[in-house]
């Protein structure tokens, strides 16, 4: 069975048929116009995600609003709320659900091969490590899957895009370098 790409430029099942290469990039997303949709979580779990993919895929369609990628969204979970934001192509919209990232609002991005599992929690804690010693401070967590269990045979496995939002740090930054000089 394989997937295809529909009119909105994505597989029939729901991921993104191309996404952005930013594997190992820190990378600016500042003022990008993003859709969000609210998603009801238990510990973290996400409860009717699909439905609130589609919820949102609909929702930017009825607003005659364009997707940057289409199928592409970072989910941000919480303990009982989390959301989903959706890049899109437009520079201004009224409508109530959009709005602009702070700018500048850098992300570091790494390309995770395999389950989330186990091997997410190792590659969260490399990347926090990474930033901590560049005197950055990290912030929100954003995951990307870019495969399903539908099409992830044909697309070479799992894949899973983590983001993680960092700002920097003076106080930070200080310390590491007197930690340098001595």
């Amino acid at each position: 069975m394989s997937s295809e790409l529909n009119v909105t430029g994505m597989l029939d099942c729901g991921c993104p048929s191309e996404y952005p290469q930013w594997d190992g990039k820190d990378v600016d997303l500042g003022a990008w116009l993003v859709h969000e949709q609210r998603v009801p979580m238990f510990l973290h779990m996400p409860i009717g995600y699909e439905a609130a993919l589609d919820r949102q895929h609909k929702d930017i369609k009825r607003l005659h609003l364009t997707e940057r990628w289409p199928g592409f969204v970072l989910t941000q979970s919480a303990a009982f709320r989390g959301r989903i934001l959706c890049p899109l192509s437009e520079d201004t919209s009224p409508a109530r659900r959009t709005f602009r990232l702070k700018n500048p609002y850098h992300v570091r991005c790494k390309l995770m091969h395999g389950d989330i599992g186990g091997s997410v929690r190792g590659a969260v804690q490399t990347m926090q490590s990474a930033l901590l010693d560049e005197g950055k401070m990290p912030k929100e967590l954003f995951l990307c899957y870019l495969t399903c269990p539908r099409c992830r045979d044909e697309r070479g496995g799992i894949k899973i895009l983590l983001l993680r939002h960092w700002v920097k740090s003076k106080k930070l930054q200080e310390r590491l370098d007197k930690q340098q000089k001595r």
